[in-house]
C-alpha cells in the first residue's frame, strides 16, 4: 500500500472521530426508546384482566409528570438510583393512585366500542426486562356487553419528551383466540378479535421496523457490503448472518437462552467493529489489491482462505445480534405454535429489510468498482472507517455504562 493512501485513510479516519466527537453529546441525548410488556387473560366475573410491565425510572418520571406528584418523582428516582427493587416497589405503593391514574388513562380495554371500567388487582412487584428494572401493574377491567374488544395503548408518548416510538408488545388468550400484537403510535390498537393475517402482519411490520431503527444492526450489514469483494461473499455473509442471528433469535424469544443485555450489547457493538476493521486491514496491506483474491478455492463457493475465515467470524457475530433481535421483543410466556409463528414472521420482516439493503447497496458499489477501481477503494475504506470508529465509540460507551 502506498504512503500517500496509508495516509489518506488516517485522514479519513481521524476526521471520522472528530465528527463523532462533536456530535456524540448530541447524538446520544436522544433517540431513547422503551417496550411495554402487556398480558391480557379472562378474570373472575367474566372481567378481563391485564398485567402490565413498565420500565421503571420511565414510569415513575411520566407518572410524576402527568400527576404533578413531586414527592413521587424524588421518592422513586432514589430508590432507583439505590437500586432497591423492594424501595422500588414501595414507592409505588405509596402513590398508587398517581401511578395506576396514568397508566389506566394512557392504556384502555373497550368493548363494542364502550369503555371498560378499571380496577387494579393487587399491588405493583418489581422484576427486570433487557437488564433494566420493570413495575408490574395487573389491573381488571369490567366491560359492557360486545363483541369487538379492543386493546389500546398510549403509554409513554413522544409528547412526553423522555422516550420516542415506544412500542406495547400485547399477547393474550381470551375467549377461545390468542395472539400477540405490537403497538405505536402509529398503530395504537389491537382488536382481540382480530384475524391470523393481522396478526402476523403486525409482527412482521415490527421486525422491519427494528431493523431500520437499529442503526447498529444496519451499520453491521454495511460493514458486510463494504467488504464483500464478490456477490457470491456477500450472499454467503448474509446467508451465515440469518442463519446463526435466527437460532438465537429463536430461542432467545422462546427462553430457552437469557444471556444479559449488559454482556449482549457490546459484543453486538465489538462485532461492528471488528467486521468493518478487517476489511481496513485489508486496504492497508494489500492497497489497490484488497478486491482481489488472494488464492481462490476450489469448489462451488470459491472463497480464499480470508473469504472462509470472515464468514466464520460473521456467524458468531450472527449468533450475538440475534440475541439483540430478541430483546426488541421480550416475550417471555410459554411455547406455543402462535408464539413461534409470531416469532418466524419477526424474523422474516427483518430479512425483507435485510435483503433490500443489499440488493439497493451492493449493485452500487459494483458499478462503481468496474468504472473506477480506486473509487469504489475510496469509497468503501471510507464507509469501513466510520463504521468502525462508531462501533468501537459504542463499545466503550456500552462497557462503561456512559
Amino acid at each position: 500500500m502506498s504512503h500517500r493512501l496509508r495516509r489518506s485513510l488516517v485522514g479519513i479516519i481521524a476526521a471520522v472521530i472528530a465528527f463523532l466527537g462533536l456530535g456524540q453529546q448530541s447524538a446520544f441525548a436522544h433517540g431513547f426508546t422503551s417496550t411495554v410488556y402487556v398480558d391480557v387473560a379472562p378474570a373472575d366475573g367474566g372481567r378481563i384482566r391485564t398485567t402490565l410491565k413498565l420500565e421503571y425510572d420511565l414510569f415513575v418520571v411520566s407518572a410524576a409528570d402527568y400527576q404533578h406528584d413531586d414527592t413521587l418523582f424524588r421518592e422513586g428516582t432514589a430508590a432507583f438510583d439505590a437500586g432497591d427493587s423492594a424501595a422500588q416497589a414501595a414507592a409505588l405503593e405509596a402513590h398508587a393512585k398517581s401511578a395506576v391514574a396514568y397508566a389506566t388513562e394512557r392504556f384502555s380495554v373497550t368493548s363494542g366500542g364502550r369503555p371498560c371500567a378499571a380496577t387494579p388487582a393487587g399491588g405493583f412487584t418489581m422484576g427486570r426486562q433487557e437488564g433494566v428494572p420493570y413495575a408490574t401493574l395487573r389491573v381488571d377491567w369490567n366491560c359492557p356487553q360486545g363483541e369487538d374488544r379492543e386493546v389500546r395503548s398510549g403509554l409513554f408518548p413522544d409528547s412526553e419528551g423522555y422516550v420516542k416510538g415506544t412500542k406495547t408488545i400485547v399477547t393474550y388468550a381470551l375467549d377461545g383466540s390468542s395472539g400477540s400484537a405490537a403497538l405505536d403510535a402509529e398503530h395504537p390498537s389491537i382488536s382481540l378479535g382480530q384475524s391470523w393475517y393481522e396478526r402476523f402482519w403486525e409482527f412482521f411490520r415490527l421486525g422491519a421496523e427494528h431493523l431500520l431503527t437499529g442503526i447498529d444492526h444496519i451499520l453491521f450489514l454495511l460493514a458486510l457490503i463494504a467488504g464483500s469483494r464478490r456477490p457470491r461473499e456477500i450472499v454467503l455473509a448474509a446467508t451465515s448472518f440469518t442463519l446463526a442471528h435466527s437460532v438465537t433469535f429463536m430461542l432467545a424469544a422462546l427462553g430457552a437462552v437469557d444471556v444479559p443485555a449488559r454482556i449482549v450489547e457490546p459484543v453486538i457493538a465489538l462485532s461492528i467493529a471488528v467486521v468493518a476493521g478487517w476489511y481496513l486491514w485489508r486496504i492497508w496491506r494489500r492497497g489497490d489489491h484488497a478486491t482481489e483474491l488472494e488464492a481462490p478455492g476450489q469448489g462451488h463457493f470459491s472463497l480464499d482462505r480470508a473469504g472462509w475465515t470472515r464468514l466464520g467470524v460473521v456467524f458468531c457475530f450472527g449468533l450475538v445480534h440475534g440475541l439483540g433481535f430478541a430483546g426488541a421483543l421480550g416475550i417471555d410466556e410459554a411455547w406455543s405454535w402462535t408464539l413461534l409463528w409470531s416469532l418466524l414472521v419477526f424474523n422474516v420482516g427483518i430479512e425483507a429489510v435485510q435483503l433490500a439493503i443489499i440488493a439497493l447497496v451492493f449493485p452500487l458499489l459494483i458499478v462503481l468498482r468496474r468504472r473506477s477501481a480506486r473509487a469504489g477503494l475510496w469509497a468503501t475504506g471510507g464507509i469501513s472507517a466510520g463504521v468502525s470508529v462508531m462501533g468501537l465509540v459504542w463499545f466503550v460507551q456500552r462497557v462503561s455504562g456512559f
